[in-house]
């Protein structure tokens, strides 16, 4: 719908630092085209102090002065003709955004135990008899269970537990469900609704 006399903000110019908003960026506008350098040089002062009061927070940095002059070069779309105080030459980089981060790309077989147990389960197969296995395989067991019970649907009962890490382990790791006492887990109790007073 389009009415006359109703300025839309869809129908204007999209604004390249709309943090500022549509008046900073009408002041920018103003100064760029002032003809005397001294005018454009006091109106681009006033922008500055204007736009630390639209945003107080940016004072928190070290470097906050060099930022505005940066945004205010940028909202000039590289225009406006002063001595700048600070060097802008660098202050598109601003508008540069990260490299993405990879994510693991690697299949994991076991969603409902994750990366990280499969990784528990290669090395609980590598290490020699003793003490030090039969720790891990006991906290790898708790894991498991803790595991079973958020993404396995329900069935985390100590011997499937102690099957799954058997045949994980291609039978490297064999404990006894009848005398090994995993960690008690249960699953945390919904919050009952409160009673609406009358």
């Amino acid at each position: 719908m389009d009415i006359k006399g109703l300025d839309y903000n869809t129908h204007r110019e999209k604004l390249l630092m709309p943090e500022y908003g549509r008046e900073i960026q009408k002041m920018v506008d103003h100064a760029v085209g002032l003809p005397d350098k001294q005018q454009r040089q006091d109106c681009a002062n006033e922008i500055i102090r204007m736009m630390e009061t639209k945003m107080p927070d940016v004072r928190g940095n070290a470097n906050y002065e060099q930022t505005l002059w940066d945004h205010l070069y940028l909202m000039s779309h590289k225009q406006l003709d002063i001595d700048w105080p600070f060097d802008v030459s660098d202050a598109e980089k601003i508008h540069n955004k990260p490299k993405a981060v990879p994510l693991p790309q690697e299949n994991i077989r076991l969603r409902h135990y994750g990366k990280l147990i499969e990784g528990l389960f290669e090395k609980l197969k590598e290490m020699p008899a003793g003490d030090e296995r039969d720790t891990l395989a006991y906290y790898t067991a708790c894991q498991m269970k803790r595991d079973l019970l958020t993404w396995g649907h329900g069935s985390m009962s100590d011997e499937k537990v102690v099957d799954d890490l058997a045949r994980f382990t291609d039978g490297v790791i064999q404990l006894d469900p009848t005398k090994l006492k995993l960690d008690k887990v249960t699953a945390a109790e919904e919050p009952k609704p409160k009673k609406k007073k009358k």
